[in-house]
């Protein structure tokens, strides 16, 4: 049994040697959620000591120390690089080169006009077509991006939220037309559209019409690609719009749960579509908080979904998530400091527990990145 009356007269005699040698910096020690760093942590500074006995074993409730018993032993996280650009040609190479070294799952980046619906010829893309993502306008773009890349053999995620639905389709008919049984595909539709609201403004209908389509979604994937993520509840977006760690679990699951109730009240079951729902979280400079952040998200995601809706299979508990580096830590000066930096918040991730993984290079602050940077 810890006393923690006897840690308590250990650590205020260790104060008090501290102060009498007087040579502590003046530096107010904060993390950039702007919480305060204690000088030194023992037991008695858990607030419930039992935590500390109820943390759990990996792979087992409340998943505190990951989703798998095994964790990294059994698989490595996915090395999931965003990409596309340009034309569905240029995307199609990018995708190749990336499978050649390495890559073990597809992340594929859309343009403005296709994140908001718009065609390539139409007047409001003029300027953004195929700048900040690759341009699909039609399904036979979707076959390029995809020519010679197996679907049954690799994980996509697609970053896409308003349009979700109508890309998602896209990929289903490319799948039918490799000869691909639509239960054989794998990988994640963002669909997050809450958080666009939020953070990130590509919304194009109200917010009522747009849960509709999300749980549609929802429905159909279950009975038609079951072996999708029909979600990315996302708060990177929210972090790099200038939250805190602690904002950004608080906004994501706020959003989440407003996602299960529209569900429920759509007539799902909880424990069905609740086995494809994931995440999709920052990871910033802060190296221990940023390791408790996903800790304690598994943890939150377990108990909300097991108390609050009721579900009982294990795999509708999990918080299972993907990972980027922070965008909002790269310098623009001195670049070579943030492949240190995105280092640290790669480590970072893996030690939090990851299921997914992507690091942003170096030149990032300054444009598309080169060739040697990725």
């Amino acid at each position: 049994m810890l006393n923690l009356d006897e840690i308590k007269k250990e650590k205020e005699e260790w104060r008090k040697q501290k102060n009498a040698a007087g040579k502590d910096r003046k530096d107010k020690f904060v993390t950039t959620s702007s919480k305060k760093i204690k000088e030194l942590y023992t037991p008695d500074d858990v607030e419930h000591i039992d935590y500390l006995r109820n943390i759990g074993f990996p792979g087992e409730y409340p998943y505190t120390r990951g989703v798998h018993r095994n964790m990294y032993r059994g698989r490595l996280w996915t090395m999931r690089q965003f990409a596309g650009f340009a034309t569905p040609g240029d995307t199609n190479r990018r995708f190749h080169f990336l499978l050649d070294h390495g890559e073990t799952g597809l992340s594929t980046a859309f343009d403005l006009p296709t994140l908001m619906g718009y065609d390539s010829d139409h007047p409001k893309s003029y300027g953004e077509v195929g700048v900040c993502g690759v341009a699909v306008d039609t399904l036979r773009d979707m076959e390029i991006i995809f020519d010679k890349i197996p679907l049954d053999q690799v994980s996509t995620s697609m970053t896409i939220n308003s349009t979700a639905a109508i890309l998602l389709a896209l990929y289903v008919a490319v799948a039918e037309k490799q000869g691909i049984a639509t239960t054989q595909l794998r990988g994640t539709v963002q669909n997050d559209i809450l958080k666009e609201y939020i953070a990130r403004g590509t919304y194009i209908y109200p917010p009522g019409p747009s849960m509709r389509l999300v749980t549609d979604l929802f429905s159909w994937c279950g009975d038609n690609i079951p072996r999708f993520n029909t979600i990315s509840i996302s708060g990177y977006h929210i972090r790099e719009a200038g939250s805190t760690a602690i904002q950004e679990l608080a906004f994501t699951f706020a959003n989440g749960k407003a996602y299960v109730e529209a569900a429920l009240n759509a007539g799902l079951n909880v424990d069905a579509f609740g086995q494809r729902l994931s995440f999709f979280f920052n990871v910033q400079q802060d190296f221990f908080e940023e390791i408790s952040k996903f800790r304690a998200a598994r943890r939150i995601w377990a108990r909300i979904m097991k108390e609050e809706f009721g579900a009982s299979v294990e795999k509708a508990m999990l918080c299972r998530f993907h990972v980027q580096t922070a965008g909002a830590s790269l310098t623009a000066q001195q670049i070579d400091n943030n492949v240190v930096r995105t280092t640290m918040e790669a480590a970072a991730a893996v030690l939090g527990g990851t299921q997914s993984l992507h690091t942003n290079s170096k030149d990032e602050a300054l444009a598309l990145p080169t060739e040697e940077s990725v």
